[in-house]
Order: C-alpha cells, then structure tokens, then sequence
C-alpha cells in the first residue's frame, strides 16, 4: 500500500516533470512538436495528448465516475500552448487530490470500467500510482522523439527532481 507522503511526492514530481518536458519541446524548432513519426500516437504531441487523456480517465476513476472516453488516442489540444495548459490544471487537481489522501481512502477499492468496457475495481492508491508512472513511461517515448529532432531530451528523471527540483513541496508531507 502506498502512503501519503510518497502519494504526495509523486504528485509533485509528475508536475514538475510534465512542466520539464514542455519547457523542451517548447524549445524545439517549430514544427518538431507536430511533425509526424513513427510511434503510436504519430508525434510528439500526439503522445502528450494521450497523458492527458489518460490522466483524465483515472481522474474520473478515482472521483467514481464515467469519463466518457471510447480512445485513448484522442488529440483533445493539437496546439502546444493549450495542452500544456490543460494538463497543468490537470497537475493542480493531483497535486489537491493527493493532499486530501488518507492510508483510508489510498487503500479503498472503487470500481471503475476501462475505455475498452472492461468491468475492474483497484486500490485508489494503486490507480494513483498507474496515473503516475503511466505518465513518465510516455514522457519517455517523447524523449526519444527528441533524438529524431537532433536535440537533447529533457530529464525528468525522479532522482533528479528529488536532488535538483525546488524543494518548497517537502514542506507540504
């Protein structure tokens, strides 16, 4: 079972992970960010709409509620502006969710129904930490993208963020 200081500390690092990672494609040459490639989500901001997504359907799970989504491939922002504006209010709300937490309420089983229609229940706890990693396995494919745009990817690694991030968040576990 997850606790709530380690929920917290994840909240806090998928933030600011997220925001390491559009700072890098912002600074991409233009066109880089919707340039076509061969990966699942066809570019790189095809690949960050999907953690958005993604992020909005387990929102929806760990509110108990449907999302409403039949893909999880949908463009909901195609520019890079706006979906980094969605998907920082998306990190808001986590990092709120996360400091409301409870052992309790981590270790509550809801159940949830997955874009396919599969019938599940999980640990809220444990949909919070799919929400997490599912988030950095895919800023992970936009970092190899990085190398197809001859630049250097970001690193928003979990070491670094615990050794270089501002450290303002530890005060709020």
């Amino acid at each position: 079972m997850l606790d709530t200081r380690t929920v917290k500390m994840l909240a806090q690092h998928k933030a600011w992970a997220d925001k390491v990672m559009f700072d890098g494609v912002a600074a991409l040459p233009p066109g880089e960010a919707e340039k076509e490639r061969k990966t699942l989500f066809k570019s790189i901001i095809g690949t960050l709409n999907h953690i958005y997504v993604v992020d909005l359907i387990w929102r929806a799970h760990l509110e108990g509620r449907e999302h409403g989504f039949k893909a999880r491939n949908i463009v909901l922002h195609a520019q890079l502006p706006a979906l980094r504006a969605a998907q920082q209010k998306m990190n808001d709300w986590i990092i709120d969710w996360a400091a409301a937490q409870s052992e309790a309420s981590l270790d509550e089983a809801t159940p949830f129904t997955f874009v396919n229609g599969a019938q599940a229940s999980m640990k809220r706890g444990e949909m919070f930490l799919h929400l997490a990693t599912h988030a950095t396995y895919h800023r992970g494919w936009v970092a190899e993208m990085f190398f197809a745009a001859d630049a250097r990817p970001p690193q928003p690694d979990l070491s670094v963020f615990l050794c270089e991030a501002p450290q303002d968040w530890r005060a709020s576990i």
